[in-house]
């Protein structure tokens, strides 16, 4: 099975919008869904703060990564956040999240970010070790924290 990625664009909306509800059901993450609509549509249209990657077929994508950029003095330059990444559960365990996490940075690397971030829920260990596996490493003398505005 190829994890093939397609930027996203405007059109995809509605499928992303099942996709990313599927994924906030199952991580139990409140839903907004104007919020959500709001916060996709920009990242489709192409502002240059993020995208969104469909993995897979077009038509019936098995999944997403949604990337925000930064920049990082520490790192030397411009950094990613893989603000979420969702395989469909039906397709889980083929190496699609794998093969995706693997590829990306490279590509990334090549359009010139220095570092690509994630965070993962400290109970999930099937994450833990698909992150470990494809190069993320914890930094243990930091912690992430958030401030909702």
């Amino acid at each position: 099975m190829s994890a093939a990625l397609r930027l996203a664009r405007p059109e995809d909306l509605d499928r992303l919008m099942g996709l990313v509800t599927a994924f906030h059901t199952e991580a139990g993450i409140a839903q907004d869904m104007d919020q959500t609509r709001n916060a996709l549509t920009p990242l489709l249209e192409g502002i240059p703060h993020g995208c969104v990657y469909l993995i897979g077929p077009g038509r019936a994508p098995l999944g997403y990564a949604i990337l925000t950029f930064g920049w990082s003095v520490e790192f030397g330059g411009m950094d990613g956040f893989i603000d979420e990444i969702y395989i469909r559960p039906a397709v889980r365990g083929r190496g699609i999240a794998t093969e995706v996490l693997l590829d990306l940075p490279k590509a990334l690397a090549e359009a010139g970010l220095t570092a690509l971030h994630l965070e993962v829920d400290r109970t999930n260990e099937a994450a833990h070790k698909l992150y470990l596996r494809t190069g993320f490493k914890p930094r243990d003398r930091y912690v992430l924290m958030s401030r909702k505005l």
